[in-house]
Formats: structure tokens, sequence, C-alpha cells
């Protein structure tokens, strides 16, 4: 069997979601081919990508990982994701009044993982829990008058509007704090009999999207409002992509983090912290 036809085997009946953020690209460009699925990789929110995984619609998904913490039954499939070791980049908590004295916090309500985030970092240092403001998809964040704001995306790497006393990158902030890189997202499955190679066909497409990180940078560019030069500066200089064993522990950190603060469910072992075939 010659490997098109591999790959065709590989992916028939299965069915995939992703997130069409930019950090998603290394992992996702190309991968259809890769996978011979007969329908296009479905793309939405991660929260519904989530929703549909967890209803049955899809039996592997890319999705952040505070969705990871709240289904025990899920398992990390690959050794691909999204992580950063020091500062991400684009996803920043701004401030109006200096960190401690913040008391509404507006979060992106397409973001959890990154508000879960937000929360940790600022009960950590200053152990203030602030009032949440939601902000709703696709509005603009500096409209709202919170005391701290976060701002992901190609936003989050254009200079910091007038107005703010302080900045946080919140990869580098949790480094500092924990020594441990961050997980934002990772390839998760359902339990259930899955095809065999699929684990080596994420990882396959992960290698090819991070060696052609120029290449990608080129094509997706002007769509985030980046130039070529600093879009491939975010994927080689401020994300990973390779989820190993700092990694992991990163993760689990975090989970850990967020059931003591109520963000997650408690009871995930520590078993869960690994690839599911390691």
């Amino acid at each position: 069997m010659n490997t098109d036809q591999a790959g065709k085997e590989l992916g028939r009946g299965i069915r995939v979601g992703a997130v069409s953020y930019l950090n998603t690209k290394p992992l996702i460009d190309g991968l259809q081919d890769d996978l011979g699925v007969d329908d296009n990789i479905l793309l939405d929110l991660p929260s519904r990508l989530a929703d549909r995984l967890g209803r049955g619609e899809l039996d592997v998904a890319l999705i952040p990982s505070i969705e990871f913490f709240q289904k025990p039954e899920y398992s990390i499939l690959s050794d691909a994701c999204i992580a950063c070791c020091g500062p991400v980049w684009s996803v920043k908590l701004l401030f109006r009044v200096p960190p401690h004295a913040v008391k509404t916090l507006a979060l992106d309500e397409g973001s959890r993982t990154s508000a879960a985030l937000s929360k940790i970092l600022l009960n950590e240092r200053f152990s203030i829990r602030p009032d949440s403001v939601p902000i709703p998809i696709d509005a603009d964040p500096y409209l709202n008058p919170a005391d701290a704001i976060l701002v992901i995306g190609d936003r989050a790497m254009k200079p910091v509007m007038d107005g703010f006393v302080e900045e946080w990158d919140l990869g580098e902030e949790w480094f500092l704090t924990t020594g441990l890189p961050f997980v934002f997202a990772m390839w998760v499955c359902r339990p259930g009999r899955l095809p065999v190679g699929l684990e080596l066909a994420l990882s396959t497409a992960r290698d090819r999207g991070v060696s052609e990180a120029k290449t990608l940078a080129r094509r997706y560019a002007s769509s985030y409002h980046l130039t070529e030069e600093d879009c491939e500066r975010y994927f080689t200089h401020f994300l990973q992509f390779h989820l190993g064993s700092h990694e992991l522990m990163g993760l689990q950190l975090f989970y850990e983090k967020a059931v003591q603060l109520g963000l997650a469910q408690p009871g995930r072992s520590a078993d869960s912290f690994r690839l599911v075939n390691s």
C-alpha cells in the first residue's frame, strides 16, 4: 500500500476538529491530505470544539487545556501541542491599575484557558480574586473599562495602547512563577478505538509545519495583520509544538492550580497527564 492509500485508509470515518487560530497553523496545515479524510477538518471556536467532542460528534480534536481538564475520560493522543517556555507574545494581561490593586478583570469569552491562567497568576502573585467581566467574542477588549483586560491574538502582538500602567505576557509570567512550560492546547481523543497510525500522522504534520515556518508565515501573515518576519518569529521563537515531559509537568501543575481555584473539576489522575499509548 503506498503512502496516499495508507492516508485514505487512516482517515476513513474519522472526525477531526481544530481551532483555526494562527498558532494552530504548523499543526494543521496540510493535515487533511495526510489523513485522507473525505470531509474538511472541522474548524471552530475552542469551546464549540470541546462541546462537539463531548457530544461524540468528533473523535479527535485540538482543544485548549482547560477543556481537557473538564472530562476525565479524555486522553492526550499526540506529542504535538501548542505551548511556550517563556514569552508567548499573543496572550497578554494589561493593567489600568497596579496588579495588586485589580478589582475587575475583563476576560475574552473565546479563550477560557488564558482566562483561567490570568486568574491563577493574580492569585499566585497577590492572593487576589477579582470580579470577572466577560468580553464577547470579536468585541474590542480595549473598550472594556475593567482594571485589567485579557488581550489575545494579533492585537496582543501590537504595541500597548496608552492608559495602561503594566502588561504581563502570560507565558512569561507562568514560567517565572513555576519554571515550567505552559501548554495551551493539545490533541485529545474520546475513549474508543482509533485508527492505527493517527498519532504518527499528527506528529508528522507537526514536524512538517515547524520545518515550513517561513512558508506558513508568507501564507498567513497578512490575514493576521503581521509582517512575514514577525509571523515567522512567532512560530519559531515564541511557540513550541512538542509535548515532552516538562510540558506535561507544566500541564499537570496548571490543572492542580485550576482545581484549587474551582476552575476545573478535581479527580483527574496523574496517569492522565501522559500520552494515551505511552
